[in-house]
């Protein structure tokens, strides 16, 4: 008779489509994953991904319209996850949001709505989610090259980065006794949604893209392989890489000044 295994359960935020869509697809491909709650606010969307993982041989998919951004739906998933309990192998928080624009341009509520999602969110899916993360599990944080430098015309959405990659270094420092890896994600800028919701037609958009697309493709490949690894920060680009190097070696203030001249926060 042949024994029975566990599943192995991934929870993912912002799964509707882009990097997170993407992470869910390779998990299962990959063989990390085979059951699979998945978060985000259209559920079409959702419905769509889970009936393509059920065909390529997923065990079940959860499907879960929430906006993290809301406290009631946040009490909902905390409730879900106290009755059933899983036991989970991967979080994937991959659900953000950013604007481009000077600070006070976006305005107060805009600036709030990003922080609403990227930190508070963020935050608060990471600790329902400890309680349910088996040993030798891994978390992946969606952070950005962005997290490294302050970011004129980007400010609000920079600052957000750098926090989750700061809370994510420090959270995997926490859980190293559990065996619970922790790696902040660092892609640059990748062909997704994010532009058009960001501001597709500002010059900051140009300048951001000027630095090279990335695949969601290689960004989540490299992220998995680095969290399998016990990585804590994923970058999968030379620019990336070049542009955290610059943040270590010169004066902020400096990089600043040069960014202005550069046109960077136009």
């Amino acid at each position: 008779m042949q024994k029975k295994t566990s599943p192995r359960t991934a929870l993912i935020t912002g799964a509707s489509s882009g990097v997170g869509a993407e992470f869910a697809r390779q998990l299962l491909a990959s063989g990390h994953a085979d059951s699979f709650w998945l978060i985000a606010r259209r559920r079409e969307r959702l419905e769509s991904l889970a009936a393509e993982l059920e065909a390529a041989g997923a065990r079940s998919c959860r499907v879960l319209p929430l906006d993290l951004s809301q406290d009631d739906d946040l009490r909902r998933l905390a409730d879900l996850l106290e009755q059933e309990r899983p036991t989970l192998a991967w979080l994937v928080n991959s659900a953000g949001a950013g604007r481009i624009g000077h600070v006070a341009t976006l305005g107060p509520d805009a600036n709030r709505a990003q922080c609403r999602l990227n930190v508070e969110a963020l935050v608060a899916v990471t600790g329902l989610c400890l309680p349910h993360l088996a040993r030798g599990s891994h978390i992946v944080q969606l952070a950005s090259i962005a997290a490294f430098l302050p970011q004129p015309g980007f400010a609000t959405y920079a600052a957000t980065k750098a926090f989750v990659l700061s809370y994510s270094r420090a959270l995997a420092s926490e859980l190293r006794e559990r065996q619970i890896s922790v790696t902040a994600v660092c892609p640059g800028p990748m062909e997704t949604e994010f532009f058009r919701v960001a501001g597709e037609s500002s010059k900051t958009t140009g300048r951001i893209k000027s630095l090279g697309i990335e695949t969601v493709d290689h960004v989540v490949r490299t992220a998995i392989r680095r969290a399998r690894a016990g990585r804590q920060v994923s970058i999968s680009s030379l620019v990336g890489q070049l542009i955290r190097l610059i943040s270590r070696l010169l004066p902020h203030g400096f990089i600043l000044r040069v960014m202005r001249r550069l046109g960077f926060g136009d």
